[in-house]
């Protein structure tokens, strides 16, 4: 324990986490410059700092990019990052009905607690969470990824057809590449550049900050709907917080040990947490739509920032990547000479202990400077639209062409801008068509690779335990929203009949 004292002692450390934390900041808060832009930009710097400062500044890097990618959202219906992409529309709806205060307050809060919620977990239960997670396999992460997409029909609106349309048409999309398992071109139409797929990020941007701006071009808003009121960020935050802590619980748990499956993330733990908690409350007898869209941003924002924690679990104890960023990390610690897995916590002690201790440091950092953020954020806004737009737009380009370092990018992006405007404007929600873009690949790849091992059969699928009992799950839940919708649709069909006629 001394030792942890020892490190974490270091000014030069704390230096180090301050600037990181700022640079995060800056890249979460630009639509398209996402933490794992961030992250890998910062490897050429961490390489020359001793392990623990290196992997603290990813940390904290990461952790505020993350939090960061709300403000945009939230303020401009610009998503910094595609982990906030789940809850913008329920964060703008609050900002344009002159709640942005709340709205911000809720994530950055959730942000924090869901970020030391499973920096708790790490420290305490990371060995038996990541021998959990070693369990999965093909069959596990296929029917992970089947409950994902039916949650598409919960977060699409009250049309289950066009929520389906727009799952669908997300899943198409997703084919485009090479094929998975035989390397085959797919609707690549013989374009070198499809041969990677279309990209998610260039297509986050369109969909939501392009077609946004189409949207402010044809259809300007009033000045009061252009610059809104930040409001106060801290009052009543406390009672707010009290009043979510469930959702703010299930948020928490259901991040971290999404991030705890390699491979998963922050994107698919906010999109899996916002779906669950539309489905708690679909069972609530009373509705109050603020409240409601206070617990989703709060649910998704903790499960994000709790996906990271999560996801150093497998990095740390066996030396697996639970996502894109632990992966740059477990490189990094092998080039430093710490190489993760169990004997870890033998060799180096201090420094496995100081790496979880700094994300309790980050977590707390993001209040003090999420506000400054904030603030900051809201000044920006103050400038007339016809001055920031342009500015925003050349971000967006600049995000959409840093992905991969290709035109093309820029491309996908303002034809997908056109297309969520077309959406949108004849209600076809976007969210479900994210949804099949995240969960395609992972879900494609685990079912030819379960055909495969059970020789066709699709017995495969459910003779594994844990396998087993999620498609049971799975199924179930199916069953039971065709059941729970026919007895509404006989409700409804019993009080119109009973209804007085004029």
């Amino acid at each position: 324990m001394s030792s942890v004292f020892s490190l974490l002692a270091d000014g030069q450390l704390w230096l180090v986490l301050l600037a990181s934390a700022v640079f995060g900041l800056f890249m979460g808060a630009i639509p398209g410059l996402t933490a794992l832009m961030a992250t890998a930009l910062m490897v050429p710097i961490v390489m020359f700092m001793e392990p623990v400062p290196a992997i603290g500044a990813i940390i904290t890097a990461s952790a505020m990019a993350i939090f960061a990618g709300d403000i945009p959202g939230a303020l401009m219906r610009m998503p910094g990052t595609p982990a906030s992409a789940a809850y913008t529309d329920d964060a703008y709806s609050l900002t344009m009905a002159g709640k942005a205060g709340l709205s911000l307050g809720a994530g950055l809060f959730s942000s924090v607690i869901g970020g030391l919620l499973s920096a708790v977990v790490l420290t305490f239960a990371a060995p038996s969470l990541a021998e959990i997670a070693l369990h999965f396999s093909s069959v596990e992460y296929f029917w992970l990824g089947v409950l994902g997409i039916s949650c598409a029909i919960v977060i699409g609106g009250s049309s289950i057809l066009k929520g389906l349309a727009s799952l669908l048409f997300g899943l198409a999309l997703a084919m485009i590449g090479m094929d998975p398992i035989g390397g085959t071109p797919r609707f690549t139409f013989g374009l070198p550049d499809l041969l990677g797929g279309l990209g998610l990020i260039p297509m986050l941007i369109g969909l939501f900050a392009i077609s946004e701006l189409l949207r402010g071009a044809f259809f300007p808003i009033s000045t009061s709907a252009k610059r809104p009121a930040l409001g106060q960020i801290f009052t009543g935050m406390g009672t707010t917080l009290w009043n979510h802590r469930w959702g703010l619980l299930r948020g928490s748990g259901i991040g971290t040990l999404i991030g705890a499956l390699p491979g998963a993330g922050a994107d698919v733990a906010a999109w899996v947490s916002y779906a669950a908690e539309r489905r708690v409350q679909m069972r609530r007898s009373q509705h109050d739509k603020e409240f409601e869209k206070v617990e989703r941003i709060m649910s998704s924002g903790a499960a994000n920032n709790a996906a990271l924690g999560g996801a150093y679990i497998p990095a740390t104890v066996f030396g697996i990547p639970g996502d894109a960023i632990t992966a740059i990390v477990i490189s990094v610690m092998f080039l430093k000479g710490v190489n993760p897995g169990p004997t870890i916590f033998i060799n180096n002690p201090g420094v496995i202990y100081a790496i979880f201790s700094m994300f309790f440091i980050a977590n707390l950092l993001m209040i003090p400077l999420g506000v400054l953020c904030i603030r900051a954020y809201g000044a920006i806004l103050r400038v007339p639209a016809v001055y920031i737009s342009p500015v925003i737009l050349l971000f967006c380009i600049v995000g959409a062409f840093s992905a991969d370092n290709v035109m093309f990018g820029v491309v996908i992006m303002l034809v997908f801008g056109l297309i969520g405007y077309l959406m949108e404007s004849n209600e076809i929600p976007l969210a479900p068509a994210i949804l099949g873009l995240i969960l395609g690949p992972m879900l494609e790849q685990n079912f030819m690779t379960t055909m495969m091992k059970g020789n066709g059969s699709v017995i495969a699928f459910f003779d594994r335990p844990i396998g087993g009992t999620l498609g049971v799950i799975t199924i179930g839940a199916w069953v039971l929203v065709a059941v729970l919708r026919l007895v509404r649709g006989g409700r409804r069909d019993d009080e119109a009949l009973s209804a007085p006629h004029a």
